[in-house]
């Protein structure tokens, strides 16, 4: 699968080059690196662009982007078993400079209040165990932590030091990465008492028409400002002080879905002199808890030579010039774990040791040990957004309450989490536990020690599910409002929300794969990762134009080892012109692939919401970005949507032929649930696919006895084909006590028994 994602890549990459650029890549909307990436660095090596910062208790990550919008994570150059980590809650990386000197790659950070590096001859690694970096004698303090790294023209290299309110410096560096004793002291410029620019950190340097440019952050309540030197000095009458780095005065700086911009990275120029930053910042009021995502905005010099940087506001920037490369947007992508090496978009939390974790063990499986009885361990990624369907397949055999494994959404400061496991109870039933700050629901197991888990958030509620075959769903009866995890402003820790697996107690559990955004669970409309034309609003897209399109990526739509294909997709809408077509493109808009054409008519009043299907025209595999592009007649407003989903012939009952090997092999009755009962329960059986001796279609009987064996119930009595199903059983009409249900299908049966508690 890899290697097909390569050749996706080539061609997307091909196409672009030969027919221009995708209307799709034109324009952007921010946040371009969704979920936590604070205190970012960009840098820019020949047609190529790399960012990273501080990770915090998370494994620090290295993106690469062509385009400065799509950003793909490629190394992790601190390996999470490096024996300086730390192992609590903003531990870690602070920091992240990643850049090209002296033919080696070299990512700096610290640790600690210490500052090291690490090489690597290659972007990807492999990287090397962190050195540290001396500190010089020439400065009364440590060279402390969110600094970075500025190349002169003369290739010398400088370290850009923060340490405490009145310490800043600039460090000239050997081709060692050792200090060579060139200092030049700048506590002048944020000076005891005072201290007029708070903290003054995260300072960062960058070179236009030979000017020395020095930024540098107020603190996390935001502000940027920006000086510049016709020299390299420490002398403070050299240095012309510009002010804010950010335009201030946007008019629509009060809308904004951000506030308070600030540690930019340095600006980078592009071919066509326009010039770029990188920055953190956090979303407002509900979603402040997803930490300071990454964003990307244009800088313009102004006649005087002051850099002004765009404000983030909401709306569609013109995208650089550049070509997108075939890389997708960046959210957390499904991982099938067929790879002898753990994706970089997968971060550890800790100190994490090799022996706790294996992708070899059991090929296409990972496995994932507790790091001891009584600390848990996980692989995380970032949580950046507000709809999605994750989903993963485990084999897992708790022995005692206090294993659990399964799917979890942590907050930053790793005292709250959403989890949904598969353990055991105190009596050592298999259960499934669904739980929330204190909060949970239970479910008993019946499908065993291989189980399906899912988890569906609506902006901040989520609901769980399990499976045995990853087709017939079981909803664990609790709903989670998880907004205690979404609006957290953590301003002691710094790290954002993460998803991802999770293990703890004794046992090791071995997961098949993860999935992020299922096809086959409901997207909103009102979440796209980017938009351009459309207005988003509470529940609907609104506002949609002809030409208009928009963005949901990573969407997974099935594989050999996922097995389902799409048919066909709904869309929630409701129009009240003539209506209007949705496109459906993979990857790009003209140079991608379109796969489904959905008119939408007028239903009556813009209230009135209808269901609108259509086929899927082209066969479709593996995550996608999808686009949705709008068009329709006359200026006025086409239609609003809600939601859309796609539908798989593997999940239909009734499907034969390609699909056959989805469905059952065997002749299975499964223990009823909930057990025991009041006053309802769901039966659940499959009927084999022709590898038992039995026809296609087979007469089917499911009855219910009581413990005298006399009927008291015929739920299924008809000729059925090959498919897993599940049946209502109704009490309400009995009596406490024990009953039994029987199935016969041919000359086979199966029966078990269940309770009913009133």
């Amino acid at each position: 699968m890899f290697g097909h994602k390569l050749l996706l890549a080539a061609l997307i990459f091909l196409s672009i080059s030969i027919f221009g650029q995708s209307v799709s890549f034109n324009t952007f909307r921010n946040p371009v690196i969704p979920g936590d990436h604070p205190d970012c660095t960009v840098t820019r090596i020949g047609d190529n662009f790399y960012t990273t910062g501080s990770s915090f208790n998370v494994t620090p990550v290295i993106y690469h982007s062509t385009d400065l919008v799509h950003w793909r994570a490629i190394a992790q150059p601190v390996s999470a078993s490096w024996s300086g980590y730390g192992d609590t809650p903003g531990g870690g990386c602070w920091g992240g400079h990643f850049v090209f000197y002296n033919g080696e790659y070299w990512h700096f950070f610290s640790r600690a209040n210490t500052m090291h590096f690490t090489k690597a001859p290659a972007p990807e690694g492999p990287w090397s165990t962190p050195v540290k970096i001396n500190n010089p004698t020439q400065l009364s303090y440590s060279l402390g932590y969110d600094n970075s790294i500025f190349i002169d023209d003369d290739n010398k290299m400088y370290l850009v030091v923060k340490n405490g309110q009145p310490n800043n410096g600039i460090v000239e560096l050997g081709t060692d990465g050792q200090p060579t004793g060139v200092v030049y002291n700048l506590n002048w410029l944020n000076p005891s008492p005072d201290y007029p620019y708070s903290w003054a950190e995260g300072p960062v340097m960058w070179k236009y028409r030979d000017y020395y440019y020095y930024s540098f952050a107020r603190d996390l309540s935001g502000g940027q400002k920006v000086m510049r030197s016709k020299t390299l000095t420490a002398d403070s009458s050299s240095w012309t002080f510009f002010g804010d780095f950010f335009n201030e005065n946007d008019p629509a700086k009060s809308g904004s879905l951000f506030t308070s911009p600030n540690h930019a990275s340095p600006v980078v120029t592009l071919d066509d002199s326009t010039f770029w930053i990188i920055h953190p910042i956090y979303a407002k009021d509900d979603w402040r808890g997803q930490g300071r995502q990454g964003l990307l905005n244009q800088v313009r010099y102004d006649s005087s030579g002051r850099p002004v940087a765009d404000y983030p506001v909401n709306k569609a920037f013109s995208a650089p010039a550049l070509p997108s490369g075939g890389i997708p947007w960046m959210v957390p992508h499904s991982d099938f774990f067929n790879s002898d090496k753990l994706n970089p978009e997968w971060s550890f939390l800790g100190l994490t040791l090799p022996g706790k974790y294996s992708l070899s063990e059991r090929p296409g499986w990972f496995r994932l040990s507790p790091k001891s009885s009584t600390k848990a361990n996980t692989i995380i990624k970032n949580d950046g957004e507000h709809n999605y369907s994750l989903i993963t397949r485990l084999d897992f055999l708790p022995v005692a309450a206090g294993d659990e494994a399964g799917l979890w959404i942590m907050r930053g400061d790793e005292t709250m989490s959403l989890k949904l496991v598969s353990t055991v109870s105190n009596e050592g039933t298999k259960t499934v536990s669904f739980s929330f700050n204190g909060t949970s629901a239970t479910a008993i197991n019946s499908f065993g020690d291989t189980l399906w888990l899912k988890l569906e958030r609506i902006n901040h509620k989520v609901k769980g599910y399990f499976s045995g075959d990853g087709i017939n769903w079981v909803n664990v009866e609790q709903e989670f409002d998880i907004s205690d995890i979404d609006s957290f402003s953590d301003f002691s820790t710094f790290t954002g929300t993460r998803q991802g697996l999770y293990v703890s107690g004794k046992v090791s559990a071995y997961f098949d794969f993860y999935i992020y955004r299922d096809a086959y669970s409901e997207i909103l409309a009102e979440c796209p990762a980017n938009q351009y034309g459309v207005s988003v609003q509470k529940n609907t897209l609104s506002l949609i134009n002809n030409g208009d399109w928009a963005l949901y990526a990573g969407v997974e739509f099935g594989n050999d080892e996922y097995k389902k294909k799409p048919d066909s997709v709904s869309v929630l809408a409701s129009c009240t012109s003539t209506g209007g077509i949705i496109e459906f493109w993979l990857d790009s808009i003209d140079t991608g692939t379109k796969i489904a054409e959905c008119t939408i008519e007028n239903t009556g009043s813009w209230n009135t919401y209808n269901v609108f299907k259509t086929a899927i025209t082209e066969e479709v595999t593996d995550y996608h970005d999808l686009y949705l592009r709008f068009t329709g007649s006359g200026l006025s407003e086409l239609y609003k949507i809600k939601s859309f989903i796609f539908s798989s012939t593997a999940d239909s009952v009734t499907s034969v032929g390609e699909y056959l090997d989805l469905l059952p092999g065997k002749f299975l009755l499964e223990q009823n649930y909930p057990n025991p009962f009041n006053p309802s329960t769901i039966i659940r059986f499959s009927l084999p696919a022709g590898r038992q001796e039995l026809p296609m279609n087979s007469f089917v009987n499911l009855r219910v006895f009581d413990i005298l064996g006399r009927e008291v119930a015929t739920l299924v009595n008809e000729q059925k084909p090959a498919g897993n199903y599940e049946v209502k059983f109704d009490a309400s009409h009995l009596s406490s006590g024990i009953y039994i249900y029987k199935l016969t299908i041919g000359n086979l049966s199966e029966e078990k028994k269940m309770m009913l508690l009133k």
